[in-house]
């Protein structure tokens, strides 16, 4: 199983991370099975570490519908482009730039191709990882107006804070390992 794979690679040092990974996917009881993988797919494409990507995505794949999974690539994907967007806009200090219409494509969120509930989802945990304060909240506000409460949207940065860590752990012992 990949995810087990996953924690014994998890250096002795982190092992709070491998504990984690146990709980916030392996133990999971908020999510539905597609809201969890599809959570862990597109968070694993956002924190960009190609080992953490390639463990979890068999899994992924293989506990999500081919829509669900090419929508939460697309969740990724169109994250990646709107979080540094908004985020930037956000951080500048002149105002006059959140007055200008953004002019880019993002249908996917539109049309995702299931439920908008859980496209929102994975697109709030990818904003998580990204650090997109605009996004955060314009994704928790969809969300909670469908309904969600918030002990279920909290999983999902759960799940993305520790998929985030466990890329960032063994990015670095790579680097150093290289050195």
């Amino acid at each position: 199983m990949p995810l087990d794979s996953l924690k014994s690679a998890v250096p002795d040092f982190a092992k709070d991370l491998k504990l984690n990974l146990g709980s916030v996917i392996g133990n999971q009881d908020k999510l539905s099975l597609q809201q969890l993988w599809g959570t862990v797919l597109s968070c694993a494409i956002a924190a960009r570490s190609p080992r953490v990507l390639r463990e979890l995505e068999p899994e992924a794949k293989a506990n999500l519908s081919p829509e669900a999974y090419t929508a939460a690539k697309s969740a990724a994907a169109v994250m990646a482009m709107n979080n540094v967007f908004y985020r930037t806009r956000h951080l500048l200090s002149d105002p006059e730039y959140g007055t200008l219409r953004a002019g880019l494509r993002m249908n996917v969120i539109g049309n995702p191709g299931v439920e908008k509930v859980d496209f929102e989802l994975w697109s709030l945990a990818v904003s998580a990882i990204n650090g997109c304060g605009q996004c955060l909240d314009s994704h928790e506000q969809v969300l909670r107006k469908a309904g969600v409460d918030r002990e279920t949207i909290q999983e999902a940065f759960k799940i993305a804070s520790v998929i985030q860590a466990v890329a960032v752990t063994f990015d670095a012992e790579a680097a150093l390992a290289a050195e």
